[in-house]
């Protein structure tokens, strides 16, 4: 099919990075990388999907009162406020279902309960695996995060990585998960290791592109099995989160 022809004025040199991009095989003109690129920058963006992983154990602290409502009521609020259209919350049955139940009733979003029954963090995620064909967010079920989830959303796009970590300072890191940063890389990630070098530790808020997933194979844990790998193989970004955290359960 014949296409239109439009003429453009560019920099030069932006004209120049695009001719480096022309390679005589994949990208074969400089009119194919213009149109490459253009098509690359109008891809949708958003994240829209979103994982909270909430321990049977833990439903306790998801009904628990901050600030006058439920800590899974905040996080449902949160999410839309970022534009989050749709929830899957893998939990496990326990007594107080019914009341977890009733406390998503109203929620203005798309939430769907699942029950799993699997060991880790990585596994539960994993055994949704189906649902999730876009980048999506992953929060942990028994925290409260409010910062600039646009910014971290902007980054992750960005930098064009597999996985992109929700990190804060701590002045005592025992207890959470540590990180070690290359520039916006994390070059290496232990879940609560007995000596720490820095005070840059997990956030419990992650976004995902799907192909991750490749890497999930005899996972159990996300701290303890993916992240590490991730941060092996250069495909994990950080992302400094600068607001408000709460880890209920503490």
């Amino acid at each position: 099919m014949e296409k239109p022809k439009v003429a453009i004025s560019l920099d030069k040199g932006l004209l120049d990075e695009i001719d480096r991009k022309v390679d005589g095989s994949v990208i074969r003109s400089r009119s194919q990388a213009i149109e490459f690129f253009l098509r690359k920058g109008l891809q949708d963006q958003s994240i829209t999907t979103a994982v909270l992983l909430l321990k049977g154990e833990h439903q306790s602290y998801a009904l628990k009162k901050i600030k006058g409502q439920s800590l899974i009521k905040h996080q449902l609020a949160f999410f839309k406020k970022y534009g989050i259209q749709n929830v899957y919350v893998i939990t496990q049955y326990t007594s107080s279902m019914n009341d977890l139940l009733s406390e998503i009733a109203d929620a203005s979003l798309n939430v769907e309960v699942i029950e799993k029954d699997v060991k880790g963090t990585a596994q539960a995620l994993f055994s949704i695996k189906d649902k999730l064909q876009k980048s999506f967010l992953v929060m942990s079920g028994d925290t409260f995060n409010n910062f600039d989830l646009g910014g971290m959303v902007k980054k992750h796009f960005t930098l064009n990585k597999l996985a992109t970590m929700g990190l804060m300072t701590r002045e005592k890191p025992s207890g959470y998960g540590i990180a070690i940063l290359d520039g916006d890389l994390i070059v290496d990630f232990q879940e609560k290791p007995k000596s720490f070098s820095t005070h840059i530790v997990n956030a419990g808020i992650y976004l995902f592109k799907p192909e991750v997933f490749e890497l999930f194979e005899h996972s159990v844990s996300l701290e303890k099995d993916v992240f590490p790998k991730l941060a092996k193989i250069k495909q994990a970004a950080g992302y400094f989160t600068y607001g408000e955290y709460l880890h209920v359960s503490d």
